[in-house]
């Protein structure tokens, strides 16, 4: 039944990791509507075994590559974040206390939450790159330079999706000179 998505959410990681220069270490923030994908509103229509069926299809790209996960819940959580303790303890994030549900964290988060190695919430990050599906709002789990990147394919399910990839800020004026591998 899910075998479209996850050949769609296959493509969206694959084409993101690639544009966006991802490499081992780096942190991918994920916002998913489950409710989106398969054409309901946002928030009404959580659907687990729809976010189960993605990150059986994703997880194991990032895993290969060494790349990490954030995955955002809902605004009933606080929009915090499921991250491996791995990511959080290296990076001294401040752990929260609170375990996602369909419908209260929302199923990607609770999808992510079951299968990550030892999963714990943060609320905040900042990733190198992300992807939002079905209009969840991650720019602020972004690095301050957040610069569009366009997928060849603009839908999962019915959701939409935009993702994004992060640059370092440009300083100085116009004699300054920049590192082109940056951009």
């Amino acid at each position: 039944m899910y075998s479209e998505i996850q050949a769609q959410v296959k493509v969206a990681f694959a084409e993101l990791i690639d544009l966006a220069k991802l490499k081992k270490g780096d942190l991918v923030v994920l916002g998913c509507s489950t409710s989106e994908v398969l054409g309901s509103k946002i928030g009404t229509h959580s659907q687990y075994d729809c976010a189960e069926a993605m990150y059986s299809a994703f997880l194991p790209i990032l895993r290969e590559k060494g790349i990490f996960l954030a995955a955002q819940c809902c605004e009933h959580l606080g929009r915090a974040l499921v991250v491996e303790r791995e990511y959080a303890e290296k990076y001294n994030l401040e752990i929260v206390n609170a375990v996602p549900q369909p419908k209260a964290g929302g199923s990607s988060a609770t999808a992510a939450y079951r299968n990550f190695n030892d999963p714990v919430l943060v609320e905040f990050v900042k990733a190198e790159a992300g992807i939002d599906i079905g209009g969840t709002l991650i720019g602020m789990h972004l690095k301050r330079v957040a610069v569009p990147v366009r997928l060849s394919i603009r839908t999962i399910g019915e959701a939409n999706i935009v993702c994004a990839r992060t640059r370092p800020k440009f300083i100085g004026g116009e004699r300054a000179v920049y590192d082109e591998n940056l951009i």
